[in-house]
């Protein structure tokens, strides 16, 4: 059977590791990856590739079976795959040593008699230059199959066959590469240094033709579609704010945000009133989004949002006017055209119909990337502003005076994103004329200046701050949680 016919039946995904079931969009993001894996000209692109772990390209290949994944993946997004979790999987060398093993388990189901593609996905790149790695297995067709790994790998792609789908099936794989002094970087790839042990890898059956469900759940109400569609959206979201927000590395180690005191976190939903909702979008303080403790489809809480007709108009005509403006900005950045097409299908998750509509999912949606937009909008106005506060500390006299300066840090990497604040702090002297100074300073200034040295001279400190906003999600649905004083608005001193 040829690899290609093997295509339209179905695609065995087996992630590594530290990849769980429950992990945020780990199954969305292949969809995606799936999705983007051609070029404008309908055709793999040499990093799609390289990204799969395919050595060359013939009709009969790993590469057309990617090919037309992609499309299939392009035309339906989710719908019409299925999905099957295999379980027990152990990865161990072979008694000579030379060879590691790879077994799983595969429960009954009868979408096994349709024959799927194995792909292997790694958390991180491999750091050991160039591999070639053999597979060799009777569930494979054909039996013994090549991938060429490097550095910009992050997946495998082999072929299945066909079985009967009705009892329980084991798979066992043997891995193995000719050259002997990469035995250990193939080692390494898989087990690390611990062998014999089962290690948490995440493995996935999908197959395309199908309704588009997650064997786990059952997708048969309006709600159980609604938290799809939604999860699809923060999914989305996800990847959008990771390509497009600026990058930041400051060198302090990422701080957790859940360690500061915070006001009661406010649920964003059905009952949210018009005032706080209309609060959210006209705010100008700093958000993250944290979407650190959701977990698998089935968990998260179709997000619904009641806006009356006038805020529903509001949050239209902003989100028409900084999605253009967001759209300037990733071509004068050069985000790169993905960021553009993520946009895009965010816009048409979020579409408010012009006629007047009920609460829902669609209200939510917009509500969500309306602030998204905002704070990546905000994030660039801050490169800006930041660049020229440096020009302007260029002055000696202007550089000199106590006033706010930017401080950016590190946030935990649970975050969605921005993965960095700038929470900025003040610098400067306290000579006279004093900044923004009331009368205890002005005396101990000229108190001191009188020749009592041993007290405190005035210090530049923050005299104002902004909270922090946090949107967060969870199985129960979407909060807002307020870190107050967390960002410095004005300096003086003190």
């Amino acid at each position: 059977m040829q690899l290609v016919n093997a295509l339209c039946c179905g695609v065995l995904i087996l992630f590594s590791h530290h990849a769980t079931h429950n992990a945020p969009c780990f199954v969305d993001d292949v969809f995606a990856v799936l999705r983007e894996g051609v070029g404008n000209d309908g055709e793999l692109t040499n990093a799609s590739l390289t990204l799969f772990g395919i050595c060359t390209v013939s009709d009969n290949s790993a590469g057309s079976v990617l090919l037309k994944l992609s499309n299939e993946t392009s035309r339906n997004q989710r719908n019409g795959l299925e999905v099957l979790h295999p379980t027990g999987v152990l990865v161990a060398e072979e008694d000579n040593r030379e060879t590691l093993r790879l077994t799983f388990d595969l429960p009954p189901s009868p979408l096994l008699k349709q024959s799927p593609v194995l792909l292997l996905a790694f958390e991180s790149p491999f750091k050991g230059g160039d591999l070639d790695v053999t597979f060799t297995s009777q569930s494979l067709q054909p039996n013994t199959q090549s991938a060429c790994i490097s550095g910009e790998t992050q997946y495998i792609l082999l072929t299945g066959k066909a079985s009967e789908g009705t009892v329980h099936q084991q798979w066992r794989i043997s891995v193995e590469t000719n050259s002997p002094v990469m035995k250990k970087s193939l080692k390494d790839l898989l087990i690390g240094e611990k062998t014999g042990s089962t290690i948490s890898i995440t493995l996935l059956l999908l197959f395309s033709g199908g309704t588009g469900t997650d064997t786990r759940q059952t997708h048969v109400s309006g709600s159980s579609l609604a938290s799809s569609q939604t999860f699809s959206f923060l999914c989305e979201l996800k990847r959008f704010l990771g390509e497009v927000l600026p990058q930041h590395h400051p060198e302090s180690p990422p701080f957790q945000l859940e360690s500061l005191p915070s006001m009661p976190p406010l649920s964003l939903g059905l009952s949210s009133s018009e005032t706080l909702l209309a609060g959210l979008i006209n705010s100008s303080f700093l958000t993250v989004f944290s979407f650190a403790r959701w977990g698998s489809i089935s968990q998260v809480h179709p997000g619904q949002l009641a806006m009356s007709p006038a805020l529903v108009e509001e949050v239209r005509q902003r989100l028409g006017q900084i999605g253009m403006q967001i759209m300037e900005v990733i071509r004068e950045k050069e985000v790169g055209h993905r960021a553009t097409e993520r946009l895009e299908r965010l816009q048409e998750f979020s579409a408010l119909p012009t006629m007047e509509q009920a609460a829902g999912r669609s209200q939510y949606c917009a509500f969500l990337l309306l602030k998204a937009l905002q704070t990546v909008a905000r994030e660039y106005e801050l490169q800006r502003g930041l660049r020229a506060t440096r020009a302007d500390t260029n002055n000696p006299v202007r550089g000199s005076v106590c006033s706010v300066r930017s401080l950016t840090v590190n946030l935990e990497r649970r975050l969605v994103g921005p993965s960095a604040a700038n929470i900025k702090n003040c610098h400067g002297s306290c000579a006279f004329p004093l900044t923004n100074a009331n009368d205890h300073v002005v005396l101990l200034h000229f108190h001191i200046e009188s020749g009592n040295m041993d007290e405190r001279a005035p210090c530049c400190v923050p005299v104002a701050y902004e909270p922090l906003e946090v949107v967060g999600l969870n199985e129960h649905g979407t909060y807002l949680s307020m870190i107050p004083d967390m960002v410095a608005k004005e300096c003086g001193c003190r």
